[in-house]
């Protein structure tokens, strides 16, 4: 069975890509499509070395360095949102429509939860009244630790 919402996402981000690539006057390569592919089909965070891996196992031959370059590309064309949680690895997640979150960090497990509170959106607008600015996006991260019950 197929999974069509997959389907309409990966060709709406691959056109916007190509457009991306064309404009830039870069290469259209199936390397950089075989990446797009894997992270839109990805849930989550992930780091380059997982991508690595994961490409690895379903039998994709790409390098660290192609991946590392079409991440940037992929950053600057919008399709995908670098994390710094805290620690020296950099997290990845996809970025096209898909919901504004934020995260709290458990640090004792690294575990990087998600959540969504509407009332961070209220004051984005004040803040864009306040100060006469246009926010094109956040980041907001808490840590701490799960209480015990």
């Amino acid at each position: 069975m197929k999974d069509t919402q997959f389907d309409n996402t990966y060709l709406s981000v691959k056109k916007l890509f190509i457009d991306y690539l064309q404009r830039k006057k870069l290469r259209k390569t199936p390397e950089r499509f075989a990446i797009l592919k894997e992270i839109y089909s990805t849930n989550g965070h992930f780091d380059i070395d997982t991508l690595y891996n994961q490409m690895k196992d379903n039998k994709y031959r790409v390098s660290r360095a192609t991946l590392y370059n079409t991440i940037e590309l992929l950053l600057d064309c919008g399709l995908v949102i670098r994390h710094q949680f805290g620690h020296n690895c950099a997290q990845y997640e996809r970025s096209y429509k898909f919901r504004q979150h934020d995260h709290f960090i458990d640090l004792e497990t690294e575990t990087v939860m998600e959540f969504c509170d509407p009332r961070l959106f209220e004051i984005q607008k004040s803040i864009e009244e306040q100060l006469g600015v246009e926010i094109t996006h956040h980041s907001l991260i808490f840590y701490g630790h799960k209480k015990q019950n």
